[in-house]
């Protein structure tokens, strides 16, 4: 099979371990005509903020921005569900020629009467950012005039990366933290930041840390509440996940309440224990916390492993291509796959920073390619050339694993089955397990005859 050419501006974006010096380029706005697979700046804001479930969430912009976002992730509600109604001003012709700021009022207006929010979110798309719209004064104005927080999220998609789009969500986020009360809130608490509830996988880490004593405040943004959120400076400890989206939140509270964070990640077993342990050691003056943490880790692998060894011998040897959001999951998914017996032989990230990616150069074996913020052709080139016999990413990578003959597991955030914690490491081995060895692959041609 012919060879696929990769395009020459994207040359500093791919790195193969081990040919050369390890030098990846990262952060920049996706190349044009190379259909990334990475989301806007709008759309990294509605990943964060959607989750809140007391919260009305409006999209200033035309129908198909609110239209691709809708239940973008999935997240479960243990209550309300007002996120997942898409409100949307709908911009028209009219409205860029003349202006939205009058139909943007209205909608606020007829939605805060409607459905009584707890606060309002607003977000700026492509066309509010040209037309010039003064969304913040809308907000404010309608927020005097109902007596809750009316939040603009200044998300404009054309303004950055997905990355881009954290860093507005956060800033709306700010500004209702710390307008709670914190009467009630023990010295050992935590808030648990950049876990969104897709699966139910919040409710299960709250267990594991209520377990060990220690109260969670509030969850960013996963099964969220407004009320939760006001109080959440009154934490002794944020316990961030993801490399990317709530960071720049942690960064503020520690800056303005003094708030330690520590990085965690919730899948694989190795990290699901250290992420209670880490949380453990933070608090080393409770010394019974950290006996009962050993005893739920102990538990709960001991439950777990005899599937897992058993799943093992079906998948040694075979080949794992990755591609995913943060790069802090890709670090889980390589060391939960070396727990299956498989080889990673293609990874990629599409808001991963250098940091990042060092990590990954040291996390894999010689000829892994490496990809910052790749396109469809470079993913399907590579898992050719590799016989990947496993593609790990979201939905938009899914078509790409079954057109290439192989088995996929979606592991974004359109899922519907929890992947975290010891439980959701047993799952994510039996779905990579269906996948790989399901036996419609031998009605797929050979990968080496694929094109």
């Amino acid at each position: 099979m012919p060879s696929i050419p990769i395009l020459e501006e994207r040359q500093a974006q791919i790195h193969r371990k081990g040919s050369a010096p390890f030098e990846m380029t990262c952060g920049k706005h996706s190349l044009a005509g190379s259909v990334s697979q990475r989301a806007c700046v709008f759309c990294g804001s509605r990943v964060v903020l959607y989750p809140i479930a007391d919260a009305l969430h409006l999209i200033h912009g035309p129908i198909g921005c609110a239209a691709y976002t809708w239940d973008i992730r999935g997240a479960l509600s243990s209550g309300p569900e007002l996120h997942r109604m898409s409100f949307s001003t709908d911009l028209r012709e009219k409205d860029v020629i003349f202006g939205g700021e009058k139909k943007l009022a209205a909608a606020l207006d007829e939605l805060i009467d409607q459905y009584q929010p707890k606060a309002a979110f607003v977000y700026s798309t492509c066309i509010v950012g040209i037309i010039g719209d003064d969304v913040a004064a809308v907000c404010r104005k309608a927020e005097k005039e109902k007596g809750i927080p009316v939040l603009p999220v200044h998300s404009e998609g054309f303004k950055g990366t997905k990355k881009d789009g954290y860093k507005a969500a956060c800033d709306a986020l700010f500004k209702l933290v710390g307008t709670g009360s914190t009467a009630d809130i023990t010295p050992v608490s935590i808030n648990i930041l950049g876990e969104f509830n897709i699966g139910g996988e919040a409710w299960l880490i709250k267990k594991y840390y209520e377990e060990m004593g220690i109260p969670v405040v509030s969850i960013m943004t996963g099964d969220g509440r407004v009320d939760q959120i006001r109080r959440s400076h009154g934490a002794a400890l944020n316990v961030v996940q993801c490399s990317g989206a709530l960071t720049f939140l942690a960064d503020m509270m520690q800056e303005t309440y003094g708030i330690p964070y520590i990085r965690a990640s919730y899948f694989g077993i190795d990290d699901m224990a250290k992420a209670l342990y880490d949380v453990a050691d933070h608090f080393e003056t409770h010394p019974a916390i950290m006996a009962r943490t050993r005893e739920i880790v102990r538990r709960e692998v001991e439950t777990i492993m005899p599937e897992i060894n058993r799943i093992r011998r079906d998948l040694a040897g075979k080949r794992a291509a990755i591609y995913v959001g943060g790069a802090f999951k890709a670090f889980s998914l390589i060391k939960a796959l070396r727990y299956l017996g498989m080889t990673v032989v293609l990874v990629g990230s599409q808001t991963g920073n250098d940091s990042d990616y060092a990590t990954l150069r040291d996390m894999c074996d010689d000829g892994t390619i490496i990809l910052d913020d790749a396109n469809p052709l470079e993913l399907s080139k590579y898992i050719i050339e590799k016989q990947a016999d496993l593609f790990i990413g979201g939905v938009k990578e899914r078509p790409i694993a079954f057109k290439m003959g192989i088995g996929f597991c979606d592991h974004n955030h359109e899922r519907k089955i929890p992947l975290a914690g010891f439980a959701g490491m047993l799952q994510f081995a039996r779905e990579v397990h269906t996948s790989v060895t399901s036996p419609v692959w031998q009605f797929v041609p050979t990968r080496a005859a694929v094109g």
